[in-house]
Protein backbone atom coordinates (compact mmCIF):
# COMPACT_ATOMS: atom_id res chain seq x y z
CA UNK A 1 0.00 0.00 0.00
CA UNK A 2 1.45 3.39 -0.94
CA UNK A 3 1.69 6.29 1.49
CA UNK A 4 -0.85 8.15 -0.65
CA UNK A 5 -3.34 5.28 -0.30
CA UNK A 6 -2.72 5.14 3.46
CA UNK A 7 -3.29 8.90 3.81
CA UNK A 8 -6.48 8.83 1.76
CA UNK A 9 -7.97 5.82 3.55
CA UNK A 10 -6.96 6.93 7.05
CA UNK A 11 -8.27 10.45 6.48
CA UNK A 12 -11.65 9.18 5.31
CA UNK A 13 -11.97 6.71 8.20
CA UNK A 14 -10.95 9.23 10.88
CA UNK A 15 -13.19 12.00 9.51
CA UNK A 16 -16.17 9.67 9.48
CA UNK A 17 -15.53 8.11 12.90
CA UNK A 18 -14.79 11.37 14.73
CA UNK A 19 -17.28 13.49 12.77
CA UNK A 20 -14.88 16.11 11.45
CA UNK A 21 -14.56 17.54 7.95
CA UNK A 22 -11.86 15.86 5.89
CA UNK A 23 -10.61 19.36 5.03
CA UNK A 24 -9.67 19.82 8.71
CA UNK A 25 -7.36 16.81 8.53
CA UNK A 26 -4.13 18.16 7.11
CA UNK A 27 -0.63 16.70 7.48
CA UNK A 28 0.46 19.48 9.86
CA UNK A 29 -2.71 19.49 12.00
CA UNK A 30 -2.63 18.14 15.54
CA UNK A 31 -4.09 14.64 15.63
CA UNK A 32 -5.45 14.95 19.17
CA UNK A 33 -6.79 18.50 18.88
CA UNK A 34 -8.40 18.10 15.45
CA UNK A 35 -10.17 14.87 16.40
CA UNK A 36 -10.74 15.87 20.05
CA UNK A 37 -9.03 12.70 21.26
CA UNK A 38 -8.73 11.62 24.85
CA UNK A 39 -7.06 8.42 26.06
CA UNK A 40 -10.21 6.34 25.46
CA UNK A 41 -10.51 7.66 21.92
CA UNK A 42 -6.99 6.40 21.21
CA UNK A 43 -8.34 2.90 21.83
CA UNK A 44 -10.91 3.58 19.09
CA UNK A 45 -8.12 4.66 16.75
CA UNK A 46 -6.23 1.42 17.48
CA UNK A 47 -9.35 -0.65 16.75
CA UNK A 48 -10.03 1.25 13.51
CA UNK A 49 -6.46 0.69 12.35
CA UNK A 50 -6.72 -3.03 13.10
CA UNK A 51 -10.06 -3.32 11.28
CA UNK A 52 -9.15 -1.31 8.19
CA UNK A 53 -5.40 -1.86 7.82
CA UNK A 54 -4.83 -5.23 9.50
CA UNK A 55 -2.00 -4.01 11.73
CA UNK A 56 -1.82 -3.75 15.50
CA UNK A 57 -0.79 -0.58 17.29
CA UNK A 58 0.23 -0.35 20.92
CA UNK A 59 0.21 2.60 23.30
CA UNK A 60 3.93 3.14 22.96
CA UNK A 61 3.50 3.50 19.17
CA UNK A 62 1.77 6.82 19.83
CA UNK A 63 4.71 8.31 21.73
CA UNK A 64 5.87 11.25 19.65
CA UNK A 65 2.82 11.19 17.37
CA UNK A 66 1.63 14.78 17.26
CA UNK A 67 0.41 15.48 13.71
CA UNK A 68 -1.53 13.55 11.13
CA UNK A 69 1.68 13.26 9.13
CA UNK A 70 3.32 11.53 12.13
CA UNK A 71 0.35 9.16 12.27
CA UNK A 72 0.49 8.42 8.53
CA UNK A 73 4.21 7.68 8.80
CA UNK A 74 3.52 5.32 11.71
CA UNK A 75 0.92 3.48 9.63
CA UNK A 76 3.29 3.33 6.69
CA UNK A 77 6.04 1.78 8.85
CA UNK A 78 3.61 -0.77 10.32
CA UNK A 79 2.03 -1.71 7.00
CA UNK A 80 5.07 -1.68 4.75
CA UNK A 81 7.72 -2.63 7.28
Amino acid sequence: MTIEEIVEKATTILAEEFEVEESEITPEASLKETLGLDSLDLVDVVVLVEQHFGVTLKGQDFVGIKTFNDFYELLNRKING
